[in-house]
């Protein structure tokens, strides 16, 4: 039983440290994103150092993917051991008498966002393999503003972006906080930091909204 505990204990501590890295990346992210609205040339400038940095590229890029994965299959694999372990069921459901829809349904959320993840990724990052390795052209540093706010043209996918960014800030709004609790972090600044999650899992999130918003609504016309 110590030995499953361990195990148990070291696969929460996994996703949680997995789930803070990729809060890191979200907030890299929502920033160089923001700057899309702010100033073009300066996200032009920020996305081409992305893009072509080698230590991006080759370091940072590998290690980002392997957080995902890492994150969803512990995700998936301690949702399963709960499951297994959870013997006796409840008579009856009383909504969030047992616990808040957000923590009992994390697997959902979670899922969600994977599957966004995948339109995300095919919607920049395999484009961008194929301009850069496939079709082999020559670099242009001015390209990404005018293709980021393309991708937001059609309502279908503005929406989907839209939805999959509410269930972000769901599944962040559980998920942020509990990743210090998994790790043992349980002290006089717990409801401060508890505070701040919660602040961060409305905030980033809503401003993706608004970043695919404003360039649905304001397209480029010439």
């Amino acid at each position: 039983m110590s030995g499953i505990a361990k195990t148990s204990i070291a696969r929460k501590v996994i996703m949680a440290l997995s789930g803070l890295f990729l809060v890191l990346f979200l907030a890299l992210h929502v920033t160089i994103n923001l700057s899309s609205v702010i100033s073009p040339e300066t996200f032009n400038t920020w996305s081409h150092f992305m893009g072509y940095n080698p230590v991006v590229q080759f370091l940072m890029q590998p290690i980002l993917i392997a957080g995902v994965i890492v994150h969803f299959v512990m995700g998936i694999v301690l949702e399963y051991q709960n499951n297994k372990a959870r013997n006796i069921k409840y008579v009856k459901y009383k909504g969030g008498a047992n616990a808040p829809w957000v923590s009992r349904n994390m697997i959902v959320t979670g899922l969600v966002v994977l599957a966004f993840l995948g339109l995300h990724f095919y919607d920049f990052w395999v484009h961008e393999m194929a301009y850069k390795y496939v079709e082999a052209n020559p670099e242009d540093p001015t390209r990404y503003y005018a293709e980021t706010v393309e991708k937001f043209a059609p309502f279908w996918r503005t929406a989907i972006y839209v939805v999959s960014f509410v269930l972000l800030s769901l599944h962040l709004w559980h998920g942020f906080a509990s990743s210090f609790q998994s790790m043992g972090i349980n002290n006089k600044y717990s409801p401060a930091i508890r505070n701040f999650t919660r602040l961060y899992a409305i905030v980033v999130p809503l401003l993706f909204v608004f970043i695919a918003l404003y360039h649905h609504l304001n397209p480029i016309t010439h």
